[in-house]
């Protein structure tokens, strides 16, 4: 188990010896040791009931912790007035919780007029996001928020938490309600903008999934509020700590496992003496080899193209994914 950062990494969260126990004697969370380092996002995951949205409302103490401390940039967050550090924290939940009555460029520019914001700087601001989160602001700004769709709104949500420009987003399956098509693009599209704008997020999910897909470090909780592994997602997949981490990865981890794992240049075939007819579409060297498997299976091709910027370095087959995931899982038994 992972639970601390590195040496030299600086922690941006640090939750130490965190609990919560509730008048009726109901353990939430147990003795809660976790560090996030700055700029990084981890996943919380774990079945219902595990402690895992307990752990989140705590850091911004929509729920007060009974034992342990919690930091920020290493500040303890009990010693600070609870409505400012809410205010210094982005918030996503999944209801969203627009302001149905406003505009959704007011809604967006909620936060930084309660600091005092100029309207104008406000406004640029918030139009900014728009942008960023992918909605035109000629098209979206002066909307409300029932003309939106469910995952238009999910992305003002993410826009209005981010408009204060916090150094922490907290984030409560925020995109569990959305269809599955729109959940891949939503999750695409923050992953983007968390890498771009470099803030440190902790991402609550009850979906093992979107936790491998977009956590850095994924902390798998157990009934009973018990971390029972913090680790990156390829070694939760590949070597999990316990009986029940295992059962809660389940039996296709070895699939997960080709999403979080980057394709090696070492693996793929020469150009020479492919023909053009050949190879399907082209994916960038950058790539994980479960985005290589659904190229190869959406275009029923024998071999996807790899590119380096615009030039090729050669061709991925089935065969090539094979050793590349045997060389993955050879190099974590040797770790």
């Amino acid at each position: 188990m992972d639970g601390t950062g590195s040496a030299g990494e600086a922690s941006m969260i640090r939750l130490s010896g965190v609990g919560k126990t509730y008048d009726d004697g109901t353990v939430a969370v147990h003795a809660l040791d976790l560090e996030v380092r700055r700029g990084e996002l981890v996943c919380l995951v774990g079945p219902s009931g595990c402690g895992k949205s307990t752990t989140l409302k705590m850091i911004n103490r929509l729920i007060e912790p009974t034992t342990g401390t919690i930091e920020i940039d290493g500040r303890d967050v009990t010693r600070q007035d609870p409505v400012q550090l809410r205010r210094s924290i982005g918030y996503v939940i999944q209801q969203v919780g627009l302001f149905p009555h406003q505009r959704i460029i007011a809604n967006v520019m909620t936060v930084p007029l309660l600091y005092g914001e100029s309207k104008a700087t406000a406004r640029a601001r918030a139009t900014e996001l728009l942008e960023l989160v992918g909605l035109d602001p000629a098209r979206y700004a002066e909307r409300y928020p029932s003309q939106l769709s469910g995952g238009q709104q999910q992305r003002v949500g993410v826009a209005r938490a981010l408009a204060a420009k916090p150094p922490v987003l907290l984030m409560d399956e925020p995109f569990g309600a959305v269809d599955p098509l729109v959940r891949l693009r939503l999750q695409d599209e923050f992953l983007r903008l968390q890498r771009d704008l470099g803030v440190t997020v902790v991402f609550v999910t009850h979906d093992i999934d979107e936790a491998v897909r977009l956590g850095d470090r994924v902390a798998v909780f157990a009934t009973g509020g018990r971390l029972a592994q913090y680790d990156t997602p390829a070694r939760i997949l590949g070597r999990p700590a316990d009986d029940f981490v295992a059962d809660f990865v389940g039996s296709t981890s070895g699939l997960r496992r080709l999403d979080v794992t980057p394709l090696d240049p070492a693996h793929l075939e020469p150009l020479e003496g492919v023909r053009a007819g050949d190879i399907g579409a082209a994916i960038d060297v950058d790539s994980t080899l479960g985005h290589a498997m659904a190229v190869l299976l959406r275009d029923d091709a024998g071999m996807v193209g790899v590119r380096d910027g615009a030039r090729f370095v050669g061709v991925l087959t089935p065969n090539g994914i094979h050793r590349a995931l045997r060389a993955a899982l050879a190099e974590m038994a040797d770790a």
